[in-house]
Formats: structure tokens, C-alpha cells, sequence
């Protein structure tokens, strides 16, 4: 089942709205989330960075699907602005507002790694669809590109030249926003900035691809599910269409590479594309949320968040068989703990393995992380508890498992048939072309 939510930074809460329905379904309390502040965790709780103008310090706070009220409550050292986990929710990674990274194993709450990303704080973070890479922009006007693999290889570090992959600098003012596309390394990434540009980057190169400047500061991208075109949140209230692989003409009405608009009434604070690819959902500081059909540019639903500006849209699944255990459980205990505070020297981290697993929503180079011993603790509360529920959800995850394979099977089996087939017409084409010649001569 697809939702949206919605969050604000002061008051408001969380509204969550499903599938076609125009009313609200449940309204989570006690929540003050920054732009870029609200993820789901694995499809199995969301979390929140809280920040209070009144104090320096900050908080995360864990929501369960059913319950109003936050349940767990985490106090990092500094307060945190971004947030982003894997699809597998097995990490949950934090920008500070000293400019520090932040990354937690969600299953102990352990702070895994910490190191200095930017001069100025981090105002958001995205990972590319491997999730090999964590892309962050900053007050400080820099994107930049880390690599997971070699954050978490002490020796590898110490032997590069710089802890980043890339360090983009040609924004002038704070950025905003930042996307990143299809291809892991090999993908496009959108930044977005108070200097009024979106500049696209190559990941593969480092090489800036196109520069766009547009009539208002951006708040929020968007990239269409082809990487056709992008649309750029406006602080005048408007949705621009930008091409990323579209011809376009040297001028328009908004200037180059800007080949529409959908017409928002209020300033544009946050966007996301639900799972069709089609419909475009947007937050504004009118409390309002949008949802445009992306073919005719039209609004086709509207929610209403209430109190104050909307500062988070977020689009994301939750499974039926998750709501129901969560219900028939009503347990705390069926979240995480709270996340550490610093990281606990006396531990083996350097025993600590990173495993790559497919993830079925992706390729079969695509990688999920999980922690070594966190599988291990896993299997043995299986062992020990011997229930029918721990029975059960190893039966699942084993399904699981064998979906997964079989569906990497697939996509091997009609990469080989293809390159079979290309083979073959290459082949045929050349034995043609040499009989065409014999006859000819």
C-alpha cells in the first residue's frame, strides 16, 4: 500500500493520507521536522530529525505505523537536519549543523561512523540507487560525493587522496536540494541552490553537464521516472519543467532549458513522484499538498496538513502484514533502540562487515548493507526463541531469498538471450553481406 505523508516544521505532525483517498488516515503528533527531515526506515517505522528554534540541541524520534505518538527518542550530539536510510533500513545516516555526517546501524542504534563533510551544515543527503554512494549538500555552497565502501575502510582512506569522491563547488549560495538518477556510479545527479540555479553533474566524471538558472531560488527537485526532464519547486510558487535529455530551444519563456511550468498558488517547499511515475506530489508553505498529473498539469487531489508550512512530502510503502503486527503487538519493543550518542570506542568496529545484497527493486549489481553480526543475532533469535512467529518470518524471508534469486536467474537468462540473439543477427548480417559480394563479383 502506497501513502503520503506530509510534515512541518513547527507543531503540526505527520498527516498520512492512502492510496485515492482525499482523507486523512492517521495524524502522527509531536513533530517539528526540517526540510529533508522525515524518511521511512525500511518500510517498517519512520523516523524524524526535530529541531526546536528555541534550543541548540536537537532529537530523532521513531513513529510506529499505528501509533500517534513518537516511541522512541534519540538525543545525537548536535542537532540533525537531514536524514536518509537504505532500502533495507538497516542504516540511518544524519547530516549535523557542524557540517559532520552521521551514520547508525538502525537494529542497535550504534554510531558506526562520523566524519567532517562540510564547512557549513549539511542540508541534504540522498543516496545513489546502489547505495554505494551518499551524495550531501551543505550551507557551505559544496555537493559532495562520498563512497560508503571506502568511508568504511580505514586503510583505504588513509591511501586516497581525499575521503570524497567528488567535490562540487560552483554553487555560490546554500544548496537546497540534490537528486541523483538510474545508474548508480554511473548516474546524472541535480543539485539545487539559493543562487538560482540547478546544475546537473555526471557521477561518472565529476564533469558539470548543464548549468540552468531560473526565475525564482529552487526549495525542491524531482526527477522524472525516464530522466526525461526534472521539475524544480519555486520560491515564487511555481513548478518548472526542466529538460535533462529533451531537445530543447535556445529560448523559452523561462529561459534556456526550461520547457514548462505547472502553476502553484503558494512557495513550492518540497516534491516526489509516486510509484506511477506520473503523479507528481507537492508541499507548500500554505499547508497544502498537491498532487499534479504530469500529462495534463493539472491538480487532480488536494490535501490539507493544517499548521504551518509543509517542509517534507514523502511517498513510501507500508505492507499490510506490517500494519497488523504492529497492531496485534502494541509493543515498543517492536522498534529499535534509541541511537547513540557517540560511538563506543571499546567495541570491535573493526570487525564490523559490509555485505551487498540485491534488493528487488533493483539491478543485480544493486547492493543493500547489512551488518555481520546484526545477521548473526538475527539467526540466533531465531534458534533461541523457536516460536511460531519466528518460524513464520523465517519461512518469509526465505521466500524472500528464493524470489530474489529467481528473479536475478530471470534477468541473467534475457541479458544471455539477447546477447544470444545479437550474436546471431551479427552473424547472419556478415554471411549476407559476404554472399551479396561473391554474387556481385
Amino acid at each position: 500500500m502506497e501513502v503520503v505523508m506530509a510534515s512541518s516544521s513547527m507543531d503540526g505532525g505527520v498527516g498520512r493520507w492512502e492510496e485515492d483517498s482525499n482523507a486523512e488516515k492517521f495524524r502522527y503528533k509531536s513533530c517539528l521536522s526540517p526540510p529533508h527531515g522525515l524518511v521511512s526506515v525500511g518500510g517498517r517505522f519512520f523516523a524524524s530529525s526535530q529541531l526546536r528554534d528555541s534550543s541548540a540541541s536537537g532529537s530523532i524520534l521513531y513513529w510506529s505505523w499505528h501509533k500517534p505518538q513518537p516511541e522512541v527518542k534519540s538525543f545525537p550530539v548536535e542537532p540533525i537536519k537531514p536524514l536518509v536510510s537504505n532500502r533495507e533500513g538497516t542504516y540511518l545516516i544524519g547530516g549535523g549543523a557542524s557540517g559532520d555526517v552521521f551514520v547508525w546501524e538502525v537494529y542497535t542504534g550504534r554510531l558506526l561512523k562520523k566524519w567532517r563533510a562540510h564547512y557549513g551544515a549539511v542540508s541534504c543527503l540522498t543516496l545513489s540507487d546502489d547505495e554505494s554512494l551518499l551524495i550531501s549538500g551543505a550551507e557551505d555552497g559544496r555537493v559532495k560525493v562520498w563512497s560508503l565502501f571506502m568511508m568504511f575502510d580505514d586503510a583505504r582512506r588513509k591511501e586516497a587522496r581525499h575521503d570524497h569522491v567528488h567535490n562540487f563547488r560552483e554553487h555560490t549560495l546554500r544548496v537546497t536540494d540534490v537528486k541523483t538518477g538510474h545508474g548508480g556510479s554511473n548516474a546524472v545527479i541535480i543539485s539545487a541552490s539559493e543562487d538560482q540555479t540547478c546544475k546537473v553533474w555526471s557521477l561518472a566524471t565529476g564533469r558539470l553537464l548543464r548549468n540552468i538558472t531560473f526565475p525564482s531560488v529552487i526549495n525542491a527537485i524531482a526527477i522524472d521516472v525516464g530522466e526525461y526532464a526534472f521539475y524544480a519547486g519555486g520560491r515564487d510558487g511555481k513548478i518548472y519543467i526542466a529538460a535533462l535529455n529533451a531537445l530543447t530551444t535556445n529560448s523559452t519563456d523561462y529561459g534556456k532549458h526550461i520547457i514548462g511550468s505547472l502553476a502553484d498558488s503558494s512557495r513550492v517547499t518540497s516534491l516526489a513522484f509516486r510509484s506511477d511515475g506520473i503523479s507528481l506530489v507537492s508541499g507548500s508553505e500554505d499547508g497544502k499538498i498537491r498532487v499534479w498529473d504530469t500529462r495534463t498539469r493539472n491538480i487532480v487531489r488536494m490535501f490539507t496538513h493544517g499548521k504551518g508550512p509543509v517542509t517534507n512530502v514523502l511517498i513510501t510503502r507500508i505492507s499490510e502484514s506490517e500494519l497488523k503486527s504492529q497492531a496485534s503487538h502494541g509493543r515498543k519493543a517492536l522498534l529499535p533502540p534509541s541511537l547513540e550518542k557517540y560511538a563506543n570506542s571499546s567495541e570491535e568496529i573493526v570487525g564490523t562487515k559490509a555485505f551487498i545484497g540485491c534488493d528487488s527493486s533493483s539491478n543485480p549489481g544493486c547492493g543493500s548493507y547489512l551488518i555481520e553480526h546484526v545477521m548473526n543475532n538475527q539467526i540466533k533469535e531465531f534458534q533461541q526463541q523457536g516460536s511460531t512467529t519466528a518460524a513464520e518470518m523465517e519461512v518469509e524471508r526465505l521466500k524472500l531469498e528464493c524470489k530474489r534469486a529467481t528473479q536475478m536467474v530471470q534477468q541473467w537468462k534475457s541479458m544471455y538471450d539477447n546477447l544470444h540473439q545479437f550474436c546471431v543477427n551479427e552473424l547472419v548480417d556478415e554471411s549476407n553481406a559476404k554472399h551479396i559480394k561473391i554474387n556481385s563479383g
